[in-house]
């Protein structure tokens, strides 16, 4: 459940941002940060990971009125309040923007900031279709600025691991993945922006995670084809899909003999109880990887940090062993502590982006680029076709 998983991260990282765990004298050098935007998802992804990083400040944040602006900056202890976006975009000591608006709005003002002369972490899905997305990275690079898309998971020790599993060959090659995420009926109120069509909503592009981890672990770009992509539409909107089902064929380097790899995923915004009577809280993020001699199957892949498990079953034995990994790992090595979140594991690699040093991973704008098409593929085969751009370039 999505709302509960971030509800928790909320208090993992505030338990952690405490004084006894907190960075202490900050670098003098360190990246100030602007938030654009009140939202829900700050204080996990941005402001509770940079308080135990030396080399990041919080330095603004805003929004569309100024004493919402003012009262986050206070709950946070952040220096500078903006009534406007634009405001703090004209802030010459801000040196990165931290983008957590409705998906809609993700591409405006994320060209805005880097216009700006400002860096972009943004987050997911980058953009309400891949024209859009697009042309958030043409504007990086005219702009000279770094812009990322906030997958956080994939920065995590756990997602490197099974990663090499897949890579290494050991259980042979991929046959099939189904990944799926889901979120109890009503947990999404009706009035959330997640559900609005001109803002880019619907599970599709909420818990476009599914797709993120499929194509991640495939180490693959757009599928080859999309066999069918069956929606349950909101009631009230028919243009807004609560739930979507699809299935995909991937080309990919760990393909087994055919060369392709048969992909389903699943996402729920508004999943039925059982029995009408009990949410499936159990169910967390999850993708099952089925190779040639054995199946992995990767529980709460989407914010590990919290609990997770690596579940190997071993086809030629029967056998199956269970692993957990909160630090380390292939990437990062002895550079990690096990009480990190995916967000500042994420954070620890846009900061050295920032400052010239080498990530341990990455996000390209390639690989965004070919997420947006795949949601805008599924979409399509569908029949509700892509979320629409409601701006123009005259706007920006």
């Amino acid at each position: 459940m999505a709302m509960l998983l971030q509800i928790t991260t909320f208090l993992q990282q505030w338990l952690y941002s405490q004084p006894s765990v907190k960075a202490g004298t900050k670098n003098a050098n360190a990246v100030r940060i602007g938030i654009l935007s009140t939202a829900m998802i700050n204080p996990a992804g941005i402001i509770h990971p940079a308080e135990s990083h030396p080399g990041v400040v919080i330095k603004a944040i805003a929004s569309r009125d100024i004493k919402t602006a003012q009262k986050a900056a206070k709950s946070y202890s952040i220096e500078r309040a903006y009534g406007s976006y634009e405001e703090l975009l004209k802030d010459a000591e801000i040196d990165a923007v931290y983008i957590s608006l409705p998906n809609g709005m993700h591409a405006e003002w994320s060209k805005k900031a880097m216009n700006a002369g400002k860096h972009v972490l943004i987050e997911k899905p980058v953009a309400s279709n891949a024209e859009e997305a697009a042309t958030i990275f043409e504007t990086a690079k005219k702009t000279n600025r770094i812009a990322v898309e906030a997958f956080h998971w994939q920065f995590h020790p756990a997602a490197h691991v099974v990663q090499s599993l897949v890579k290494s060959g050991r259980y042979g090659r991929v046959i099939s993945t189904h990944a799926k995420m889901t979120s109890p009926a009503n947990s999404v109120p009706k009035s959330d922006i997640r559900w609005q069509y001109d803002l880019a909503g619907g599970s599709l592009m909420d818990m476009t995670y599914v797709i993120s981890s499929t194509r991640y672990f495939l180490n693959a770009g757009t599928p080859q084809s999309v066999e069918y992509a069956k929606a349950r539409t909101l009631p009230y909107d028919k243009r807004v899909d609560e739930s979507i089902d699809a299935r995909m064929y991937f080309e990919s380097k760990v393909a087994a003999d055919s060369g392709l790899v048969k992909s389903d995923i699943h996402t729920d915004m508004n999943q039925p109880y059982v029995g009408h009577v009990i949410p499936k809280i159990w169910e967390q993020p999850s993708i099952m990887i089925e190779l040639e001699d054995a199946t992995i199957y990767f529980y709460n892949f989407m914010m590990p940090h919290l609990f997770h498990y690596i579940e190997v079953t071993d086809k030629r034995t029967g056998q199956k062993h269970t692993q957990k990994h909160y630090n380390f790992g292939p990437e990062w090595g002895a550079r990690s502590e096990p009480w990190w979140s995916t967000y500042r594991y994420q954070l620890e690699a846009f900061v050295d982006k920032l400052t010239g040093k080498q990530p341990v991973h990455w996000i390209s704008p390639d690989d965004s680029i070919a997420q947006m098409r795949t949601i805008d593929a599924i979409y399509d085969k569908s029949g509700l076709g892509k979320r629409p751009s409601n701006y123009t370039e005259s706007k920006i």
